[in-house]
């Protein structure tokens, strides 16, 4: 089901009419402007699951309505602190870029709302995930591209669990190059399977700004001077604290213009999902460096048995250089 809702009183909460049949009001809109990790969101309804924390984020909260888990998603020019001392104006979701994790569980059937606060058209895409072709999410092919003071209503099936993002299909060289981004973290069924103690998740993104400007540039293809960890870099990006014992999970999206071989000391992991899908165990690989192609997520998993303080890193030297 594809329907623009009129923005005007829809943008404060009120009712607005999505067909001549239904009348749907938008839920609580939830924003955060701070650039600290925030504690991982336990489900205070719907089925369970174990929560995942966002590096440098925040899961988006939801509302529960007849069973249709429902979401509010706002894309808009946000401020972003990439490191103290440094505002970047960009564009996100809901307050932040890149925009808050969404988290619901396998065979969750949702209903998000995306409104418009952009000065020009958007769409979201879910990347990685199957479902039908008028919720893809690019504009002008599955969709009306959304104008500026509307809201579109996506509405559909979580069919399989895994590690995804979302991301605009409009205009999409200014719009993720200004910041426009987020995690999607979709759940067993079972809250024992893949289970682990902790579960960090983060978004590699780029970005060309000028010393003392605060706007990317959005036409530059590689000449990136700010390589950053969602829209965070050294030394703002938070630790991934963890306890001795502790089985941990990585979750990593890249969305810049080349790849990043992800390194960390200490440790040897195993790579145990990508966008298709969680990887049989007797098909996952041992590594210390998991390359990130463009437009590709990769979940690494270890045992923290090696107490200490582990650098973790992009090996491309100069990406490092922030």
């Amino acid at each position: 089901r594809r329907t623009l809702i009129g923005a005007g009183a829809a943008l404060v909460g009120a009712v607005s009419l999505v067909r001549r049949s239904e009348a749907l009001s938008l839920p609580e809109l939830a924003t955060q402007a701070s650039p600290e990790t925030a504690p991982p969101l336990v489900p205070p309804d719907g089925r369970p699951y174990n929560p995942v924390t966002t590096l440098n984020g925040w899961t988006l909260p939801w509302r529960i309505n007849e069973g249709i888990k429902e979401f509010h998603l706002v894309a808009e020019p946000v401020e972003r602190e990439i490191a103290p001392g440094m505002i970047a104006r960009l564009w996100g979701y809901n307050g932040q870029s890149p925009g808050p994790t969404i988290e619901c569980v396998e065979g969750d059937r949702v209903r998000i709302f995306v409104t418009n606060r952009l000065p020009e058209h958007t769409t979201v895409h879910w990347h990685g995930q199957i479902l039908p072709s008028g919720m893809d999410g690019v504009g002008g092919l599955t969709q009306p591209q959304i104008p500026p003071g509307k809201t579109f209503v996506y509405d559909f099936v979580m069919k399989k669990s895994g590690t995804f993002m979302y991301h605009p299909h409009a205009d999409e060289m200014v719009q993720m190059a200004m910041g426009m981004m987020g995690f999607v973290v979709v759940h067993p069924r079972d809250p024992a399977q893949h289970r682990v103690d902790r579960d960090f998740v983060f978004l590699i993104n780029a970005y060309d700004i000028d010393p003392g400007a605060a706007v990317p540039k959005i036409a530059t293809m590689t000449d990136f001077n700010l390589w950053t960890w969602n829209s965070r870099a050294f030394p703002g990006i938070a630790s991934l604290p963890v306890r001795t014992g502790d089985r941990v999970r990585i979750r990593m999206g890249n969305l810049t213009m080349t790849n990043h071989p992800i390194h960390l000391h200490g440790y040897e992991f195993k790579v145990t999902c990508t966008d298709g899908g969680w990887v049989a165990p007797s098909a996952q690989w041992p590594e210390v460096t998991v390359d990130i192609p463009v437009g590709a997520m990769r979940a690494i998993e270890f045992t923290a048995d090696a107490p200490g303080d582990w650098a973790f890193h992009c090996h491309k030297s100069h990406h490092t250089m922030n």
